[in-house]
């Protein structure tokens, strides 16, 4: 009778023969990867091809849509500005649904009566301004600040000055540099098509902000959506305390300008008004950049006005820069100067006005990214 609970013999060599076995067998070949495999070159060259013209159409297609991006990006700007506004209802027991009724209500009043007292006014200062043209150029041509320039730069001045008054008087040049009354007719109309479908776009996207925000931060691991939720809060009503304060201070550049003129005596107070306007909300560079035009413009009508004009208009943006900016700017994010400068160049060269306003609160979200993400990632690899 076997003892069944004897141990069972075990052979000391059976682990190195199996290891010796599995070592003497042939490894698989190292598989080659697609583009190490120069021996079927045809669908290596079809596959790249194929990618190439695919990045091409990519491009041609975004290129045909970039009138609608734009639209786009303009709409979710605008609608960041007005959050502010409209969160500051919801604070005051305001439903966020009767907030956005009553401030687009405010806006399109305010617009109505922009329209009805600036436009007539408007056009009347732009046809003055061209009609009175060459007696501002004689007038400017018989001062004493006029022959001083001569006794500088000599008869070429006088040349120079002609030939700008002819050109500018000339209404060939100016519909050739317009584009004809067609092109203008069909710039007017679209700009106005585009100025309904980013006010139709801006009334979507600020009623659905708060589930435009949650949706995107879903995309967002888990473990990470409350720094993002709170990140994407600090970015959206840093851009949008940022573009509010960019309409009040451009606001405050066109009153100053307004008023300047009015009081100097120098032409055309309105008209200098809404293009101070229009300059100044570029940010940092936009009220210096006003500052040159204006005084130069000025120059023509009297240069004691002008050197008042520029002085006074000197001392108001250091007051801005100063004074105003920092209680306006408050709850915005603060960037370096250098980098507001060359965003702002960066993004007018790509997008002209739009990519001047934009560039700023892009720029001052990648650097709050950076400091958020990236530099306590680096902090953490010891």
């Amino acid at each position: 009778m076997t003892d069944d609970s004897a141990p069972l013999a075990v052979d000391p060599t059976a682990g190195t023969d199996a290891a010796a076995d599995a070592s003497d067998a042939p490894s698989a070949p190292p598989t080659k990867a697609f583009w190490a495999r120069l021996d079927s070159p045809f669908p290596v060259g079809f596959f790249v091809t194929l990618g190439g013209l695919a990045a091409i159409l990519l491009g041609i297609a975004i290129t045909n849509i970039a009138t609608v991006l734009i639209y786009i990006a303009l709409a979710m700007f605008a609608s960041l500005g007005l959050d502010p506004v409209l969160k500051w209802l919801e604070r005051h027991k305001v439903s966020r649904v009767w907030g956005i009724v009553i401030v687009f209500f405010v806006l399109v009043v305010v617009g109505a009566g922009l329209l009805w007292l600036v436009v007539p006014t408007l056009v009347t200062q732009i046809t003055q301004f061209f009609s009175t043209l060459p007696a501002t150029i004689n007038n400017f041509m018989a001062s004493d600040f006029y022959h001083w320039l001569e006794g500088i730069f000599g008869e070429g001045l006088t040349d120079l000055v002609d030939d700008v008054q002819k050109f500018l008087t000339n209404p060939a040049n100016i519909a050739a540099i317009s584009g004809g009354v067609l092109k203008v007719g069909v710039g007017i109309a679209t700009a106005i098509s585009g100025l309904l479908i980013v006010v139709v776009l801006t009334l979507y996207f600020v009623a659905s902000l708060p589930a435009i925000k949650e949706s995107l931060v879903r995309f967002a691991p888990a473990r990470n959506r409350t720094k993002v939720h709170a990140m994407t809060d600090e970015i959206t009503d840093s851009i949008g305390a940022y573009l509010m304060g960019m309409v009040v201070l451009a606001f405050f550049n066109s009153v100053v300008a307004f008023t300047l003129h009015l009081i100097l005596g120098l032409p055309y107070p309105l008209l200098m008004g809404v293009l101070a306007f229009t300059i100044t909300i570029i940010p940092l560079v936009g009220p210096v950049l006003y500052w040159i035009f204006a005084t130069a413009l000025a120059l023509f009508t009297s240069p004691l006005a002008a050197l008042i004009f520029g002085i006074a208009y000197l001392i108001y943006i250091q007051i801005e820069a100063y004074v105003i900016t920092p209680r306006v700017m408050s709850k915005a994010i603060s960037i370096p100067g250098s980098l507001v400068v060359i965003g702002a160049l960066i993004g007018g060269t790509l997008l002209g006005l739009l990519g001047a306003l934009i560039a700023v609160p892009v720029t001052a979200s990648i650097l709050l990214i950076i400091k958020q993400v990236f530099i306590p990632k680096q902090d953490a690899k010891l």
